[in-house]
């Protein structure tokens, strides 16, 4: 018998101009990677010689290519009529005796190795099929619970006109491959009983940026099709390499619940699938363990080594044993093949057009689209994506509609309101306090909001042109002075890991507990003694998934900080512990029954003073408890803790004693401990401040607001908050001399030292050992930091010389 069928046992990855990349893959990890705990299904495949054999046998080949020949590439007007006359042309045909006989002894061979009744999953593997340039996934078609011989050799010839679906042809032509060198080869393997438990795709890189340091292992139940086919939203896991490969307790960094609608199972009245609706209340289950998801996460790093690049898997769980396979796994083409992941762009106006309003501008970029005025976030679906928000102001509760807008424009707010916080977030062009926004721009008018033109960001009628330019990163440098990042949105950070920075001198846990969490810290601590039944009710659907509430809360929190953590490790990250104001924590859901009013909540219970004081100690432990979770359960030891708004050293020596009873000892470990310096005391007092702290953080919007006795929100008084104030400039003089002296690290986070140069020049010049920037800041601030260094050396070497 002529060489028809290959069994696994005989392929490798050298195997592929034989049985095509999905089956010489499938070999290779058969062959090479179960000895190290990978479980691949048996199987075996038909080769490219029984393809050419089976075209000839049966004389159609002529026909075929005579068929594809006439195709219309330029517009393919015929793509559908040539596709379903090749395709019928195959189907009205037998396959030759000597290959049905092959197939057969293949079949047997598998019912031998399993004991009886074996259902099988039938494959299609072109032969020029996931090479690291091209991948041909899911141009051809995949039968699933095929049962008996003649079930099978029916859908191999199936498969065989399958590489002549109209995608398939149209993918080879958009790729250049000639349709008369192209074979199929199929695969037939054990089929793993997901009908009965679960499937997924595992990524050895994070598929939206390219980030490769996390495995990604996403999860639905049933058969795989729903989630190759891209039908179902799948749970999905991020798992950290490094603490993947140094055995810590918990690598997985974040996950997500998705709503799996659908399960594919095995039709009951014979072979075949069909595919049922999920009962809600496995839909709000997770699919998998964690050690499920760590297992594969380590099967898909074994296969990342063993194939040398990052790697699409697709793996499998049998119901009847429990038992995990890996089914596939091929050369990711994506993001591997970007030879430059990061791409940060310039945007220059190419014509300026009619003004309709200005105010100030952020996100140093231009978009344009149709306005959509909302007053409120009740209204949010009245916002189509790609739509400019337009509004009078945003608290958290707008967060969710925030990120599917183009742009934001406010008539109130400032440059550190929450519109301007999130904006920079989500990184979105935004105007705000423009005054009049929603008065003078019509609903549903086609704008242009350029933010690319210096402080000012301009409304211009009409849809505008713009051009948009990359920036070489490697033409930067990299600056003594450390620059580093302000985040809060752990989704951005995979991305932003690219940016040249030195780490994150700034994470805010607010958008954290706003968006992931919701819930008031205290509402899950003590949840038995809420009064309002409609916030329980609330609280009770939001985390089903724990039985002790406050676990919902630590876990939340701690995935939130591992993922911005793992994304710059080991670079440092620098986490502000929560400070939100009274009247911000009561927005939270259950936050009314446990917060004061106060007439100033800019200045009442808020930072430091929380957490010892009785009303709020118990969910500072919480706060605790998600920290050390991620320094010492996932092993992210680059995290460090900083303390907002922290009044006097009482209170320092009261902070540092709380997160030393909760299990973050100054020192132990590694820990450092941070202080905001944002309070004129802080300035006053920074030597003995330094006994307690191993850094400081100047935050400048407060420092500025304290010192010259300003609202920092207030339109009105605008004018008169200006961080180039004389007096705020020796504040920060002072605190960088002190911290000098005492050898204490010190930092700024604001956006004055990218929007003045000069004032980066004073920094530069006083010591600071770096500067936090927000992502969209970032690049003009380290332009102005190298120039700034370069500046103080012509400096000091012109007094040398006198």
């Amino acid at each position: 018998m002529k060489n028809y069928i290959r069994h696994f046992n005989e392929i490798d990855i050298n195997d592929v101009p034989t049985v095509g990349g999905k089956n010489a893959s499938l070999g290779e990890m058969f062959q090479k990677l179960t000895s190290k705990g990978v479980q691949v299904p048996d199987g075996f495949a038909t080769t490219a010689e029984a393809y050419w054999h089976f075209l000839q046998e049966v004389h159609i080949q002529d026909e075929i290519f005579g068929l594809l020949a006439k195709l219309n590439t330029k517009d393919f007007s015929n793509l559908k009529e040539i596709g379903a006359s090749v395709r019928k042309a195959i189907l009205g045909t037998e396959l030759p005796e000597d290959i049905k006989e092959a197939i057969k002894e293949g079949y047997n061979s598998l019912a031998k190795k399993y004991k009886g009744d074996i259902s099988l999953a039938v494959r299609s593997s072109a032969t020029a099929e996931d090479l690291p340039n091209a991948s041909f996934a899911g141009q051809q078609e995949s039968y699933l619970n095929v049962k008996g011989k003649d079930e099978l050799i029916d859908a191999c010839k199936r498969c065989y006109a399958s590489l002549f679906t109209d995608r398939a042809i149209k993918y080879r032509e958009d790729n250049g491959f000639d349709h008369t060198k192209v074979a199929l080869s199929i695969g037939v393997q054990m089929m793993v009983r997901s009908d009965l438990a679960a499937s997924g795709v595992n990524f050895t890189l994070d598929p939206d940026t390219g980030f490769d340091q996390v495995v990604m292992v996403s999860s639905i139940y049933g058969l795989g099709e729903n989630i190759v086919q891209g039908s179902i939203n799948p749970d999905d896991y991020f798992v950290f390499k490094p603490s993947l490969k140094n055995g810590v307790e918990q690598p997985i960094v974040s996950r997500r619940l998705g709503s799996k609608e659908k399960t594919m199972v095995y039709d009951k009245s014979g072979s075949g699938t069909v595919n049922l609706d999920t009962p809600v209340e496995k839909q709000e289950q997770y699919v998998l363990t964690d050690a499920e998801v760590v297992k594969l996460a380590q099967w898909s790093l074994i296969i990342e080594d063993h194939y040398q690049r990052p790697m699409d898997i697709e793996w499998a769980k049998d119901g009847l044993t429990n038992e995990l396979f890996i089914v596939q796994a091929r050369p990711e083409t994506v993001q591997s093949a970007k030879k430059n992941k990061l791409k940060i762009n310039t945007y220059t106006l190419l014509n300026k057009g009619k003004e309709i309003t200005r105010g100030m501008g952020l996100g140093n970029k231009i978009s344009s689209g149709k306005a959509r005025i909302l007053h409120s976030p009740e209204e949010s679906d009245k916002l189509q994506k790609g739509e400019i928000l337009v509004t009078e102001r945003t608290n958290p509760d707008w967060d969710p509609i925030l990120k599917k807008a183009a742009g934001i424009i406010t008539d109130q707010g400032g440059r550190t309101s929450h519109a301007a916080i999130v904006a920079r977030e989500v990184g979105a062009a935004a105007i705000v306090g423009s005054n009049n926004a929603t008065k003078v721009i019509k609903d549903g008018q086609d704008i242009t909001i350029s933010c690319a033109e210096g402080d000012t960001g301009i409304v211009y009628d009409g849809l505008l042109e713009w051009n948009e330019n990359e920036v070489d990163i490697a033409a930067l440098g990299n600056p003594k002075t450390q620059a580093m990042l302000i985040l809060a949105d752990p989704e951005q950070a995979f991305k932003y890991s690219f940016y040249p920075s030195a780490g994150v001198g700034l994470m805010r846990l607010e958008f954290v507990i706003n968006n992931s969490i919701q819930i008031h810290p205290m509402a899950l601590k003590h949840f038995d003694r809420l009064k309002d039944p409609a916030v329980k009710e609330k609280i009770q659907k939001l985390t089903h998934h724990y039985p002790d509430k406050s676990d919902y809360f630590v876990h939340k929190l701690a995935e939130g900080i591992a993922t911005i953590a793992a994304a710059f490790y080991p670079k440092d990250v620098i986490v502000r512990t929560s400070d939100f104001k009274t009247n911000e924590y009561a927005n939270l859901i259950g936050g009314t029954e446990f917060e004061p009013v106060e007439s100033n909540p800019m200045l009442g219970f808020r930072g430091a003073s929380r957490y010892y004081n009785p009303k709020y100690q118990d969910a500072f432990a919480l706060e605790c408890m998600a920290l050390k979770r991620v320094r010492e359960t996932m092993g992210l030891t680059n995290v460090k803790v900083m303390i907002p708004f922290c009044r006097t050293l009482k209170e320092a020596a009261k902070v540092v004693s709380v997160l030393e009873k909760n299990g973050l000892k100054r020192g132990e470990n590694g820990l450092q401990l941070y202080m905001m310096t944002e309070i004129p005391n802080n300035i006053i007092l920074a030597e003995q401040f330094a006994e307690y702290f191993d850094g400081f953080s100047i935050g400048s919007n407060d420092l500025t607001q304290l010192t010259l006795g300003v609202d920092r929100d207030s339109e009105l008084l605008s004018d008169i908050f200006d961080i180039n104030d004389i007096g705020v400039k020796k504040m920060i003089a002072m605190v960088i001399e002190s911290a000098r002296k005492t050898h204490t690290k010190i930092g700024l986070c604001g956006q004055a030292p990218s929007d003045y140069p000069e004032f980066a020049q004073f920094l530069v010049e006083k010591g600071i050992n770096s500067i936090s920037f927000n992502p969209d800041a970032l690049i003009a601030g380290i332009k102005n930091i190298t120039k700034a260094e370069k500046n103080k050396i012509g400096y000091g070497m012109a007094q040398s010389s006198n």
